[in-house]
């Protein structure tokens, strides 16, 4: 049976765990686990949260080559503990946010027996753009199936929250070889791409991205986007959610995308014929749950699941609910013995006694 794991408090203390500042540093991610950016060490103190600790202990940068430009990207991805399934899982996130999405779900998913990949969208989370590349929507989809085509390699059950959704529809629809099944969490698929941002001046743009990161507007997003959240939890998850615009190509690389127009894949949902799984949390304050059914209704193989009490990152928010699904929704698992499965430590599982009160 999987075990059970609710959304800790983040005044949940460190465990143990090793401190950052011990750690080598460098100016970005290296190949390694253990090599982190200095001033993302002295963020990283700031967080107590061992599960966002740990995930970013996990964090790798493997090469991926872009075919339009030729230019390599050292590309931030947390490696699955779990080989050779079947069907394995690669795990997106949302608009400017990072692999850190995934810190509660992925040891669920890792239990269960799945090869789970958490990897960083081109242009957001760790990724190391120090040779600016383009940002736009045909970059971001040739970056995906780059790194699909060197390390995956097999037909993979993809998985897109938020705006994910709407880079899972647009790769299902040019890159279908590649896809086994999608899911679709609170997905955010109907917008006509970044509208009229597009359209402004760059010292605009500039202007009116530096604000996304600011504390403040993050705060605001972060509570809005989840369900009754205490202020501690809050402001610790809008510390992680901020941690990858820390990183000094983080600004152009938003504007690039910015103002390329986004995107948008209205027209590609019917396109798509892989059976998807839409998982929609049932308080979402960010995407109208009308548009859950609407997606359900255009989509030609899919099936929807609700979550209760939960607002519009479930995987956050939810993660026992979430890996559920996805375990059940899984086509095909090999055999794995108990001994061979990674297990919670007993003291992380004490640590998860402590849930947050939803009203």
């Amino acid at each position: 049976m999987m075990l059970k794991i609710p959304t800790i408090n983040a005044s949940t203390p460190s465990m143990g765990i090793m401190p950052f500042s011990s750690r080598k540093a460098s100016r970005f991610f290296g190949a390694s686990a253990d090599v982190f950016p200095p001033f993302l060490l002295k963020e990283m103190e700031k967080i107590e949260d061992p599960f966002a600790r740990k995930l970013v202990s996990r964090i790798e940068m493997l090469p991926v080559e872009l075919s339009s430009s030729k230019n390599c990207i050292m590309s931030s991805c947390v490696k699955p503990v779990v080989l050779d399934t079947a069907s394995p899982l690669v795990l997106l996130h949302g608009f400017d946010s990072s692999c850190l999405e995934w810190r509660y779900t992925l040891p669920l998913l890792e239990q269960a027996g799945l090869e789970a990949w958490a990897i960083d969208i081109l242009g957001w989370g760790f990724n190391n753009l120090e040779n600016l590349p383009i940002c736009n929507v045909d970059s971001k989809r040739d970056h995906l199936f780059q790194f699909w085509k060197s390390y995956i390699k097999r037909p993979m059950l993809l998985v897109g929250p938020s705006l994910g959704a709407a880079v899972a529809i647009d790769f299902a629809a040019n890159h279908p070889e590649a896809v086994d099944r999608l899911i679709l969490i609170n997905a955010n698929v109907y917008a006509q791409g970044t509208g009229n941002l597009s359209k402004l001046p760059k010292s605009v743009a500039f202007a009116g991205v530096s604000l996304l990161k600011s504390l403040p507007l993050r705060f605001y997003a972060t509570n809005k986007a989840f369900s009754a959240l205490p202020f501690d939890t809050c402001l610790e998850w809008t510390q992680i959610t901020r941690l990858h615009c820390l990183l000094p190509w983080w600004k152009e690389a938003t504007v690039d995308f910015m103002s390329s127009g986004g995107y948008n894949v209205t027209a590609q949902i019917n396109q798509v014929l892989k059976k998807t799984l839409i998982i929609w949390g049932e308080n979402d304050g960010i995407v109208d749950s009308k548009l859950s059914v609407r997606l359900h209704c255009e989509l030609q193989n899919a099936i929807i699941r609700q979550i209760p009490n939960c607002g519009h990152i479930p995987h956050v928010e939810k993660p026992d609910a979430v890996a559920d699904l996805i375990t059940d929704f899984v086509p095909h698992q090999l055999p794995h013995t108990l001994s061979s499965l990674p297990v919670v430590p007993e003291q992380e599982q004490n640590l998860l006694v402590r849930q947050i009160s939803h009203k």
